[in-house]
């Protein structure tokens, strides 16, 4: 299949007005405090969505992950939390919990309904203001701004304190930031949104290439905490990706495990011990996946997360 077979809605990385994300029910929404260099952004996802997930960083803060295993018993996903501020920034899904609940929104028990909320963090205590943090009263914020039109990409939400290329110490690191990028084939869309903060360097092939010939002459000096330097002790690439197409849970850890290649065709080194590279796949069931639908929505979702990434920088 060839880029020409495919349509494409790419993001820029500073949006103006923001981006549509293109699946019918998704809406996103965002706190941001840029003073702090800090926020959290929230997906909320339509009745009946699915998910699976899978981590490959060394260091991932997550919230509800074990869940997504294809054998636990609940396949229902209703939102997913991406915050800055570290393991501290998990309790914004706190707050999208309540908001859902609210709502009657979640997995039904005698109790009363159950929200399904998935949370991923990124370390940016190091930039801004560390002692901020979002917490469950800013995660029900981003839940209550969320929309399916004009969402904003950038250094907005997750993305606010990201940044890259820390594997080299911090004084080689740039702006990261929230990306989103989408693809089409027939009737089955794929979309990703990303929060890049990664210790490697969005790739351009040329760190790569200088490795594998032997001409790389920036390695940092090997110690500290960090994998290579003393300035990679705190990275992470977090993020989901969603489609339209009616996908089981083990068909959405393939699509999470696609969804790493992509950030591993983006970031270079990827899945270091200090990031915490973690993804989730969702599938809102709308359009029927038949034969080698679920390979041609892999195929999209490397691609459509590379872009994300890159869009995000």
């Amino acid at each position: 299949m060839t880029t020409a077979s495919m349509r494409w809605w790419l993001g820029p990385a500073t949006s103006v007005g923001g981006v549509k994300f293109p699946i019918d029910g998704v809406r996103v929404g965002h706190w941001t405090d840029m003073a702090a260099a800090t926020g959290c952004t929230v997906v909320l996802l339509p009745e009946g969505t699915v998910a699976s997930g899978e981590v490959r960083g060394g260091a991932p803060a997550t919230r509800e992950f074990d869940m997504l295993a294809p054998e636990r018993s609940v396949s229902r996903l209703d939102a997913v939390v991406i915050s800055g501020g570290s393991a501290f920034g998990l309790a914004a899904a706190d707050g999208v919990v309540v908001h859902l609940e609210e709502q009657g929104i979640g997995f039904p028990t005698p109790a009363g309904p159950v929200p399904i909320v998935v949370g991923m963090s990124l370390f940016d205590l190091m930039e801004g203001d560390g002692s901020v943090r979002p917490g469950a009263s800013e995660g029900r914020l981003a839940a209550e701004a969320a929309v399916s039109d004009g969402v904003a990409t950038g250094r907005v939400g997750a993305g606010t304190g990201a940044t890259v290329g820390t594997w080299r110490g911090r004084s080689n690191a740039s702006p990261g930031g929230l990306g989103i990028a989408s693809a089409r084939r027939g009737g089955l869309v794929m979309a990703a949104i990303m929060a890049v903060n990664a210790a490697g360097d969005v790739d351009d092939e040329s760190v790569a290439k200088a490795v594998a010939d032997g001409t790389f002459d920036a390695w940092p000096e090997a110690t500290g905490e960090g994998p290579l330097a003393d300035g990679g002790r705190g990275n992470t690439t977090i993020g989901m990706v969603v489609t339209n197409g009616a996908v089981d849970k083990a068909g959405c850890l393939l699509l999470a495990q696609s969804a790493h290649d992509g950030l591993a065709r983006a970031i270079f080194p990827p899945h270091t011990r200090s990031d915490g590279d973690a993804v989730v796949a969702s599938a809102t069931g709308e359009v029927p996946v038949g034969g080698r639908d679920l390979d041609v929505l892999r195929v999209l979702t490397v691609a459509v997360v590379e872009q994300a990434i890159r869009n995000a920088c």
